[in-house]
Formats: C-alpha cells, sequence, structure tokens
C-alpha cells in the first residue's frame, strides 16, 4: 500500500469518526435538554381529578 492511500484512507477515519462524536454530542445534549423538561413537568402540581361520577347522570323532571 502506498503513502497516500494509507494517508486518505486514515484521512477518511478521522473524518468519520468525528462525525460520529458530533451526532452522539449532539443527541446527548437532546436528551439531556429532555430530562430536565420531565423534571420540570414532574415537579409541577397537578389538577385534581374530577369525580368519578359527576356528570354521568341528568335529571330530565322538569
Amino acid at each position: 500500500m502506498d503513502i497516500a492511500a494509507l494517508s486518505m484512507a486514515m484521512a477518511n477515519q478521522q473524518v468519520r469518526s468525528n462525525a460520529g462524536l458530533a451526532v452522539m454530542d449532539n443527541y446527548m445534549k437532546m436528551m439531556e435538554q429532555q430530562g430536565e423538561d420531565l423534571m420540570k413537568m414532574l415537579q409541577q402540581e397537578a389538577p385534581s381529578a374530577p369525580h368519578p361520577s359527576l356528570g354521568n347522570q341528568i335529571d330530565l323532571k322538569g
């Protein structure tokens, strides 16, 4: 194998490695943001659930 071909192969491998790391970095930042959003949502006070039988019967006598 000549030096030029080896150099090209090594450069291509470096570019692929850098691209993979950049994608993983973006994914990690996105997951951290989603985790923070989930924690905020879980800390919020949930509205109370309506009574289970409320609205099931209608009085039609007038």
